[in-house]
C-alpha cells in the first residue's frame, strides 16, 4: 500500500469503529500525517503516535468543517467515515431519526467534499474515499432511513467522481456489509472484522478500484442484486418479516 506512504490523511469518524481501523492500518503503512477526527476529542482513542493531530469535528455543523479545512490544508487523502444509523421503517419509523441520518452520512459527507475538494485539488495527484454502504443498492426495511441516505450518498459519489476526474483527484465508493462495529452492537449476523475490513479497502484504493465492496456479505448482497435486483429486495423482505415475527 504504497501509495498511502508519507501522505497527508484526514478520517472523520476516527475514534471508533472501521474509523479506527483505518489509522492503526495507514500508521502501519508509512503515513506521513493523520488528521483523526470526531466529535468529542476525549473519546478517541491514545494512538501513541506523534503522526496523529486530533481535531473536534461534527460534519454536520458548517463552522467546525470550516475550521477543520482552515486546519488541514496539506491533505491529500480524505476518508469521509463518519455515520450515524437509526432504527425505523419508512412509514411508521421516528422522522427525527430519518432526518439525522440525512444531515450525517448525506448532508454532512457533503459537507466535507465542498470544503475539503479545493484542497485536494491544490494537493493533487488526491484521493477521496466514501464510506457508504451496501444498504445503497436495496434497501433494508427496518433501518430504511439509513439506507435512503446512503443510496443518495453513493449517487453524490457518482456525481463528485466526475466533476473531479480532470483535477487529478480520485473518487472512492467503498460499499461494505455489515460490519463488527458500535453502530452494529447487538446484531446476531455473522460481520466482517473491522481491522481486517479497513485493510481491504486501503487495498483496493491501492489497486486503483473505484466502487469496492470488501467484505463477503457485501459481496454476496452485491452479486445477488447483479443478477437481479428483486432477489436482494426479497432476501431484505424475508429477513424484515422474520424480525418481526420474533
Amino acid at each position: 500500500m504504497q501509495i498511502f506512504k508519507d501522505k497527508t490523511i484526514l478520517i472523520t469518524g476516527a475514534n471508533r469503529g472501521i474509523g479506527r481501523s483505518f489509522v492503526e492500518a495507514l500508521l502501519n503503512n508509512g503515513v506521513g500525517k493523520i488528521y483523526a477526527t470526531c466529535r468529542d476529542v476525549n473519546k478517541m482513542p491514545t494512538f501513541n503516535d506523534d503522526r496523529i493531530v486530533h481535531l473536534a469535528l461534527d460534519i454536520t455543523d458548517d463552522k467546525q468543517v470550516a475550521l477543520v479545512a482552515s486546519a488541514a490544508q496539506d491533505t491529500e487523502i480524505l476518508i469521509n467515515n463518519a455515520g450515524t444509523v437509526n432504527p425505523g421503517n419508512i412509514l411508521e419509523g421516528g422522522l427525527l431519526g430519518m432526518e439525522n441520518d440525512l444531515q450525517v452520512n448525506y448532508f454532512g459527507t457533503i459537507k466535507m467534499m465542498r470544503a475539503f475538494a479545493p484542497i485536494l485539488i491544490r494537493n493533487k495527484p488526491s484521493l477521496m474515499i466514501n464510506i457508504i454502504s451496501i444498504a445503497a443498492y436495496s434497501p433494508l426495511p427496518s433501518i430504511a432511513g439509513y439506507a435512503a441516505s446512503k443510496a443518495a450518498l453513493f449517487s453524490a459519489t457518482q456525481s463528485v467522481r466526475i466533476e473531479l476526474a480532470k483535477k487529478d483527484v480520485s473518487v472512492y465508493a467503498v460499499n461494505p456489509g455489515a460490519i463488527d462495529t458500535d453502530m452494529n452492537k447487538g446484531s446476531d449476523w455473522k460481520m466482517a472484522d473491522p481491522d481486517r475490513t479497513a485493510i481491504k479497502i486501503l487495498e483496493n484504493v491501492s489497486d486503483g478500484t473505484l466502487d469496492s465492496i470488501p467484505d463477503e456479505m457485501g459481496q454476496g448482497m452485491y452479486t445477488t442484486w447483479r443478477e437481479e435486483p428483486a432477489k436482494l429486495a426479497k432476501l431484505f423482505s424475508d429477513l424484515y418479516y422474520s424480525e418481526n415475527t420474533k
